[in-house]
């Protein structure tokens, strides 16, 4: 069974470079305060660290 991240979006899209934007919505999360459950990979990963100020994880589950 693959590792799982629980992440929260905290940061608003306005007022952000396209691409911040656009990797909001390749994470799922287009809405303040949504969470998403995706499978903790090296790209997840990385997009999760393109955006630290927009995106917090919340869990990790195994």
């Amino acid at each position: 069974m693959a590792k799982t991240l629980v992440i929260k979006q905290i940061g608003s899209p306005i007022r952000r470079p396209a691409k911040q934007r656009a990797t909001l919505i390749g994470l799922g999360l287009n809405k303040m305060h949504k969470t998403r459950e995706l499978e903790d990979t090296p790209s997840v990963r990385g997009m999760i660290n393109s955006i630290p100020h927009m995106v917090e994880i919340v869990e990790e589950r195994d």
